[in-house]
């Protein structure tokens, strides 16, 4: 038995806060559904009168926090050798290339702080940038804060654009909404274009 996204996040949002959690937990974890289109529908929802924004923000913003913790420790107790292992025979199973869990390993050899919030934007990056950020040992509240920041940003400008084109008389069939989509996708893959065009080489020396 199968169930469409809508009807999944609505069924979550009535279990409040702890529900939401859940799903962005969950949208961390198992990243099968795009989280543009997990956090749009989720804002939609709210915005039928189940659930609080505000709250809804927030509680989306810890749950994708407490996924990348989880992937982060997953790294960090497996260390570099068994992650470029364990990325190279399970990859392909979760969408996780070994050219592109090398791109993040090489992005963090500039501004850790900066690049984990923009990894939170960016499409596979932004679960799986927490395996090397956990390789390197990177200060737990720094990346904690870091990815709370970015969570907050990227979730919350999609839970209140979903809220507004709900607000408005839209659903994900509305041409409103399909352009939504559309711009979203089209933001992902430029931000991804700037992310292989400016990371460093994998020659340059790491900064402090």
């Amino acid at each position: 038995m199968t169930m469409d996204p809508h009807a999944f996040v609505s069924l979550m949002t009535q279990a409040g806060p702890i529900g939401i959690v859940g799903i962005a937990i969950a949208e961390k974890i198992f990243p099968v559904i795009p989280s543009y289109l997990v956090f749009v529908l989720l804002g939609m929802t709210v915005a039928l009168g189940q659930g609080d924004l505000t709250l809804t923000v927030a509680a989306a913003a810890i749950g994708s926090t407490i996924g990348s913790l989880c992937w982060y420790g997953l790294g960090f107790a497996l260390g570099a050798e068994r992650s470029e292992s364990f990325v190279a025979r399970f990859g392909r199973y979760i969408f996780l290339k070994p050219a592109l869990y090398h791109r993040m390993a090489d992005a963090y050899r500039r501004n850790h702080f900066w690049v984990t919030v923009v990894g939170q934007t960016i499409p596979a990056v932004r679960v799986y940038l927490s395996i090397p950020a956990g390789v390197i040992n990177l200060a737990i509240m720094h990346f904690t804060a870091a990815i709370f920041i970015g969570s907050l940003l990227w979730s919350g400008l999609l839970l209140i654009a979903g809220y507004v084109l709900q607000g408005r008389g839209s659903d994900v069939a509305t041409s409103s909404a399909f352009l939504l989509m559309m711009a979203l996708v089209a933001l992902e893959f430029l931000v991804v274009f700037i992310w292989r065009v400016f990371r460093p080489s994998r020659n340059t020396s790491a900064s402090v």
